[in-house]
Parts: C-alpha cells; sequence; structure tokens
C-alpha cells in the first residue's frame, strides 16, 4: 500500500514536466513563427517589372522600368523550349546601355533564342552583402572576386572559373570599377622593369608602372613575345587579359606560351571573340580590377591585355548598335573616351606602394600603323613596341623594329652612358637599312663611307643582339652589358684599322 501510495504521489510530477516541456517547445515554435513572420512583413511585396518591346540587332527595347545605365536585367525566356523541365523559368542577363525617353535599351550578355514579345524584364536583385560589410550596395552594381586565391586560375568575364578546378578559395568581391588616383599621388616612373627580352631590356627600356603597346598585325609573333614576357618579367602577380581572340588561342596561350612556371603566379581572364561585346568589355575591366587589387596590396604587377583593339571594336558594337553616330572608320566617339579611361587605371600607385606595368597589344589592320585604333593608343600609351612582318617573314624573332618603336621613359631610368649606346645602335642600323639595296647587288665600294663601313662589319652582331629563343631568358645585366661590349670592340677595331692604314 505504501508503495502504491509513493507511486501515486510521483505520478502528478511526471506528468507536470512533461507538461511543461511541451509548452517550453511551442512557445519556441510561435517565437520563430512570429520573428519569420515580422521578416516577412519587412520585405517589399512588390517587384518592379517592364515588358520588352522591340528587339533589333543586339538590343533590345524595355519600357515600365526606370534604371540607370550599367544595371543588370533579367529578362524571362519561355520555360521548357530549350530544357528538359517544362516547367523550368529560363532567364538571360543582359545590362542597360542606354535609355530614350521611357525606354531602356539592353544588350543581352548571352544568348536570346526563342526570346518572344512583351516578355517580362525585371532588375537583378544585388547578392548578399559579405559579412562584416556594412555600406549599401546599389542594385545592380556589379562586384566580382579578388584574392590571391585566384592565381593559377582561369576565369571568364563574370569571375566564373573555366578551369574546372573547383570553386574559388578565399575570394572576396569588389565593385568592377575601382577608385580613380589622384596623378599627383602617383609614384614617378623610376625604376626599371626586367622583361626578360634582350630587345626590350637594351634598346627599348622599361620602368615599373609604364604603359606600353604592343603593334602588331596578324601573324608576326605577338602572342610569343607575350608569352615571354609572362614568364620572364621580374614581377610578383601577372594579370592576362585575353580579350576578344580566337577561343582556341585561349588554351595554346595558357598551356603552351605562358606555360606552369608563368601560370603559378598568374591569373588569366578570357573573353573570347564568340562572347557577347558587353562580356568583351567587362573582361578587359575585370582583368584592370585584378591588377589594381593587387596594386594595392603593395605587390608589382605585370598586366597583359591582348587586345585593346578587340576592346575597342566591342564598344564601337554596342555603341553603334545603340544609334551613335560612326566617326572615324566607323568607330564612334565614345570608343576614343574609353581607351583612356581603361588604360589610366594602371601605372604606379601612391609613393611607397605597388604598381601595374601594363602592356597592350593592338591591332594594326593592314600592318597601317595610322589606323585610328592604334594612333589613338599611341597617344594616351608611355611608348610603343612595333613588330615588322618584313622581319617575322625573314625569321627574325622577336621581331621588332627598333627604328619605329620608342620608350618615353627611358630617358629617365638609364645612365647617359647606356643612352649613347642605343642612339649609336640605332644610327648604325638606319645607316645600313638605308643603302641596304646598294650594299645587295655590290654597288657599294668599301672604305667610301666609313659609318657605313661600321655598319655593315656591326649588321651581323647586331641582328644576333635583336635576336632571341623564345626558351632563353636575358636579364637587364646582361643585355647591357652585351650592348656596351658590341661598341666596344667595333671601334677600337675601327681605330685600330685606320691608324694601321695611315
Amino acid at each position: 500500500m505504501a508503495a502504491t501510495t509513493r507511486g501515486s504521489r510521483r505520478m502528478p510530477d511526471t506528468a507536470q514536466d512533461t507538461h511543461d516541456a511541451a509548452h517550453a517547445h511551442t512557445q519556441r515554435w510561435i517565437g520563430a513563427l512570429n520573428g519569420a513572420a515580422a521578416g516577412i512583413a519587412g520585405l517589399d511585396s512588390k517587384r518592379s517589372c517592364g515588358r520588352l518591346t522591340r528587339a533589333a540587332g543586339l538590343v533590345l527595347e524595355a519600357v515600365g522600368l526606370r534604371l540607370p545605365v550599367g544595371s543588370d536585367c533579367l529578362i524571362e525566356l519561355p520555360a521548357g523550349q530549350f530544357t528538359t523541365d517544362s516547367n523550368a523559368p529560363r532567364t538571360a542577363e543582359a545590362e542597360v546601355v542606354g535609355f530614350g525617353a521611357d525606354r531602356l535599351y539592353l544588350m543581352p550578355q548571352s544568348d536570346v533564342v526563342g526570346l518572344l514579345p512583351g516578355a517580362r524584364v525585371y532588375p537583378l536583385e544585388p547578392s548578399p552583402q559579405p559579412a562584416g560589410i556594412s555600406a549599401p550596395r546599389e542594385p545592380g552594381s556589379k562586384r566580382l572576386p579578388v584574392g590571391a586565391g585566384l592565381l593559377g586560375r582561369v576565369l571568364d568575364a563574370a569571375g566564373r572559373p573555366l578551369d574546372g578546378l573547383g570553386p574559388l578559395a578565399a575570394a572576396m568581391e569588389v565593385p568592377l570599377a575601382g577608385e580613380q588616383i589622384n596623378p599627383l599621388m602617383r609614384a614617378p616612373i623610376e625604376t626599371v622593369l626586367d622583361t626578360g627580352v634582350r630587345a626590350i631590356n637594351g634598346m627599348l627600356t622599361v620602368g615599373r608602372g609604364q604603359r606600353m603597346g604592343l603593334f602588331a598585325g596578324s601573324g608576326v609573333g605577338k602572342s610569343v613575345l607575350l608569352g615571354m614576357m609572362a614568364r620572364y618579367t621580374s614581377a610578383d602577380v601577372i594579370v592576362v587579359g585575353l580579350i576578344g581572340e580566337r577561343g582556341r588561342e585561349v588554351k595554346e596561350f595558357i598551356e603552351n606560351i605562358l606555360g606552369p612556371e608563368g601560370r603559378r603566379r598568374s591569373v588569366v581572364v578570357a573573353a573570347p571573340a564568340d562572347c557577347s561585346p558587353l562580356l568583351r568589355m567587362q573582361g578587359a575591366a575585370y582583368a584592370t580590377r585584378l591588377a589594381e587589387y593587387f596594386r594595392d596590396q603593395g605587390q608589382h604587377v605585370l598586366l597583359i591585355m591582348d587586345s585593346l583593339t578587340r576592346y575597342a571594336m566591342a564598344q564601337r558594337e554596342i555603341a553603334l548598335a545603340i544609334g551613335e553616330p560612326p566617326a572615324t572608320k566607323g568607330y564612334p566617339p565614345s570608343v576614343f573616351a574609353k581607351l583612356p579611361t581603361l588604360v589610366e587605371r594602371t601605372g604606379n600607385g601612391p609613393e611607397g606602394g605597388g604598381s601595374i606595368t601594363a602592356f597592350y597589344t593592338v591591332l594594326t589592320e593592314g600592318d597601317d600603323q595610322q589606323d585610328p585604333i592604334a594612333d589613338s593608343a599611341r597617344a594616351i600609351l608611355d611608348g610603343h613596341i612595333v613588330l615588322s612582318r618584313s622581319l617575322a617573314e625573314a625569321g627574325h624573332y622577336p621581331a621588332i623594329d627598333v627604328e619605329a618603336s620608342i620608350s618615353r621613359a627611358m630617358t629617365a631610368l638609364i645612365p647617359h652612358e647606356q643612352f649613347g649606346s642605343v642612339r649609336r645602335f640605332k644610327q648604325l642600323m638606319s645607316r645600313y637599312q638605308r643603302n641596304r639595296d646598294l650594299i645587295s647587288v655590290g654597288a657599294y665600294v668599301p672604305g667610301n663611307d666609313p659609318e657605313l663601313d661600321l655598319a655593315i662589319q656591326l649588321h651581323p652582331r647586331m641582328e644576333a643582339f635583336l635576336q632571341q629563343d623564345i626558351h632563353e631568358r636575358a636579364g637587364y645585366a646582361d643585355a647591357i652589358a652585351a650592348l656596351h661590349s658590341l661598341f666596344d670592340r667595333s671601334e677600337h677595331a675601327q681605330a685600330f684599322t685606320a691608324q694601321h692604314a695611315g
């Protein structure tokens, strides 16, 4: 009886405990639901939407939206026509490239096959804000990944991996447009950059923070020269932008020309010719933004962009599509405004910081050095390296025409003795080229012109100095020593010959 009594006394306590636990569990669920309801109530229940009214060529027109130029949009495509799931929604990303009255001009970044009249257009919602950042993010603003984890990777113009090596490691997102540097705050160009190419080190010395153009027609070896500089240049980080080139050349450049040695410290941004003009322009801007990020970390960056002409052509496609009038050779005025905006983002940072030394290839159509893009690029760059087709056809590699090339920062980088040797080299090379036909047919009689005699004597060695194998690295000190040695021996031999002849 006592045991039964004790058991009956414990039963109410157990029931009370169960009741309390159920009540607490219910209260937790009510709190969670109330929190979710408050969050839902704080959301905007409306989402702005526009409609497409016209599709002509590369440009789409939409009404019902009010968005700034440069904003991103999503265009609704028919479901099921090109997917296995008939209910799966399909969208295409587009960018606002202009407006007129109440109409927005959009340009898609991908294929829009199956697009229907009246398709809905939505503003692209900004991605979630990274932890620790409280600054508001503008809707439609582009933010792309940067960071040391991108070294050795190949990305597309939107920052997505192309190399199949998995997601990007330790990457942060930054705005595509970097901050401008006050020109008075930039460090001067006063340190020589060793490119590993003898002709450039000796005859066209480049400094850290300099912007150089590589002017060439098709098939004269510009990609090989870029690969040599990518492997041999003394830089902490290399950023390569392959803009508007053939898709086949992307893999070839990475595997055969850049090689494992160059790839380890490189980030490659590829936007080949089959990409939309928007992505080609974005690829060039993204490569520049990556270089700016590493420069801001205090590193010395080599930026290689192939090519600046394809960037200009992409802007031409966009400008003509939205109705901008053509100017010189079909290039609208906005093209010539975009070029300096891109180029001026490179160069030295503030004193004591990093630098971006940039090499831009410029395609000269029909080897015409007066092409409008080539002419404009020469005006905004700090020098140009011209590759000659005649030298390439003669098997002279790299096919650098030192007479037509110039480095504008060279005089501030090298001592007077070296500048004297460079000037003497060019004088003798020019003297030989002017009389090349007479020498070839045997019409020149040795002894009539001592300068020409010296040029003829030195010409084989000068040509050998300018040539270099793709797998050979020629350091800056070795190039200068070879240049001085070339003239020291020749001038001594000429004086000895003249003395004994007298």
